[in-house]
């Protein structure tokens, strides 16, 4: 159960732990009602195996109420659920959730990874507790996790080492297909990580570095987190990355980056702008689900490296045809002028629009796609960048959010070309600064003129140059960045307008120096026809008619 008010969030937590199989969410509630839930359940006979609390905004509108009497009642009325607070909570705060017997603490900005391994740990009945030391358990308490530490260690090294063999085995086997193997060797590098791992956390050396551990109190500054058991233990840096691992990371990433401002920083106006910004960060959330599912899908579906090419643009058109109906709803439906519209039906019906002037122009897709799922090295600066590598993994996150921005355009633009001045639709989706008709329709003449600007000026000049221009989150906003790539198959089709701009281009670029030399020798020589002949000439000039004055004043004078 997941006790969280804010809607956003909710659906940050729903999307990101909805990507582990053996994690359910049956219920997403706000704290006023999640205790009546409880107790209706209970009376079904459907207990639940954790309640994850974000005290911070359970719904409640007491903030003593929230930090006290919610988790008095939840474990008065309901002793046998185990709890994780998630969220931001001082040391006091803290001090009395351990008073009061929750289980465990997972902190505001941990990965979704990270949230994962407590929610395991303290489903499993151990403790899961990420705090400052200042409230750490005693050292009476120490003794008996050392020994759990280490009938842990022997009994998870039994149990993979028997998994390995077992493993070997069926590996050795004739007649596995390719997808069986590549099944089978996939879980055996899950184990030997964890084996790896196992060994480390769980030595029974006290003088090994052990990151889970927990310390002795009088070590400061340190921070705190009980032991995990082997089934929950996941490496955060396994020895060997693997797509999966990658896309675990690059998917969490995002999440955390989408908590930040979702504000376009660049000059160049995008569909987005016209959302508020609670109405964005549900679309990306949206967004990132469905390129998973369609991750999950290729994977299932044994698509072939060579495939990807020919099918890119349909996967980018079914995704934005997912993404819509997921976003919208397929039965949201509106009147305009005394008609009932079905609003998704409406919007996919610019299919072809959207397909030429967003979804194809989106780059470097395949390759993407290609790294995610068969591990291809990625291209950068004309050298191979394998996978989890620092380079490759910058690219892989700038290309996977420039899709996830441009998918989200993609959607708003077949809105704004049919719905765009419906007082409905303005007041549930439109930035409070985007609802008169004026303002509307003074940002659709600003996204004509960009996509007039793009096709004709910004696209061949990026050919030309071998750039693609990718639109990325920061912690600030979005933000457009630059990177190289060969381009020279698209630079030989164009023609017309697009060919000019190229020819202008080479042709600015032939004359610009030899017209600045000639212009720098023309500017010498009118200043130093300026300065050496008329100016001096003027000078004497001058000085004669001075002379002559004087003179004149003293002949007078005589």
């Amino acid at each position: 159960m997941l006790i969280e008010a804010d809607p956003i969030l909710r659906l940050g937590l729903l999307t990101g732990l909805g990507r582990f199989a053996d994690l359910q969410v049956v219920i997403a509630e706000t704290g006023a009602s999640a205790l009546r839930t409880l107790a209706d359940r209970k009376r079904s006979g459907t207990p639940l195996d954790l309640i994850l609390v974000d005290l911070e905004n359970s719904g409640l509108s007491s903030r003593s109420l929230l930090d006290l009497e919610l988790l008095r009642q939840l474990k008065t009325q309901h002793p046998d659920y185990p709890i994780l607070l998630i969220g931001s909570l001082p040391d006091t705060k803290l001090i009395e959730a351990v008073q009061r017997g929750v289980e465990g603490y997972c902190p505001k900005g941990s990965s979704i990874a990270e949230l994962v391994t407590a929610i395991r740990q303290v489903a499993a009945g151990q403790p899961y507790w990420d705090i400052p030391l200042t409230i750490a358990p005693s050292p009476a308490q120490l003794r008996p996790l050392r020994r759990v530490r280490e009938t842990l260690r022997s009994s998870s090294l039994q149990q993979i080492e028997a998994a390995l063999i077992e493993l070997n085995a069926q590996l050795a086997s004739p007649g596995l297909s390719r997808l069986d193997k590549t099944v089978l060797s996939g879980r055996r590098r899950e184990l030997k990580a964890a084996r790896w791992l196992v060994k480390r956390v769980l030595s029974s050396s006290d003088s090994v570095l052990e990151p889970a551990r927990i310390l002795p109190p009088e070590l400061s500054g340190q921070r705190l987190r009980s032991l995990p058991s082997s089934v929950q233990l996941v490496p955060a840096q396994p020895p060997e990355m693997t797509a999966r691992d990658l896309q675990e990371r690059l998917f969490d990433d995002i999440s955390a980056k989408l908590q930040s401002s979702l504000e376009n920083l660049t000059h160049l106006p995008l569909e987005i702008d016209i959302f508020r910004a609670e109405r964005k960060r549900e679309l990306f959330y949206i967004i990132l689900r469905q390129i998973e599912a369609s991750l999950d899908e290729l994977r299932f579906s044994q698509i072939q490296p060579g495939q990807l090419a020919e099918k890119h643009l349909v996967i980018l058109r079914d995704l934005w045809q997912a993404i819509t109906i997921d976003f919208f709803g397929r039965y949201y439906t509106l009147r305009v002028k005394n008609q009932e519209i079905e609003v998704v039906t409406a919007l996919l019906q610019d299919e072809e629009t959207v397909q030429a002037e967003i979804l194809n122009k989106i780059p470097l897709v395949t390759d993407l796609y290609a790294h995610l799922l068969f591990q291809t090295a990625l291209t950068i600066d004309n050298a191979d960048a394998l996978i989890g590598s620092p380079e490759a993994i910058a690219r892989a996150a700038d290309l996977l959010e420039n899709l996830t921005i441009q998918l989200a355009n993609a959607v708003v633009q077949p809105l704004l070309n049919r719905f765009s001045d419906l007082e409905v639709i303005k007041q549930s989706f439109y930035d409070r600064r985007l609802l008169s008709t004026r303002d509307i329709e003074r940002f659709r003449n600003d996204l004509s003129w960009r996509y007039r600007v793009d096709r004709y000026v910004a696209e061949p000049t990026a050919i030309f140059e071998s750039q693609h221009r990718l639109f990325v989150f920061t912690q600030s906003g979005i933000r457009q960045v630059l990177i190289y790539a060969p381009r020279r198959g698209e630079l030989e089709q164009l023609a017309g307008v697009q060919l000019a701009v190229t020819l202008a281009l080479e042709t600015r670029d032939a004359i610009s120096p030899r017209l600045k030399a000639a212009i720098g020798f023309v500017g010498s020589g009118v200043i130093y026809l300026l300065t050496d002949v008329i100016g001096r000439g003027l000078g004497l000039i001058g000085r004669g008619i001075v002379k002559g004055i004087g003179n004149a004043w003293q002949d007078s004078k005589r």
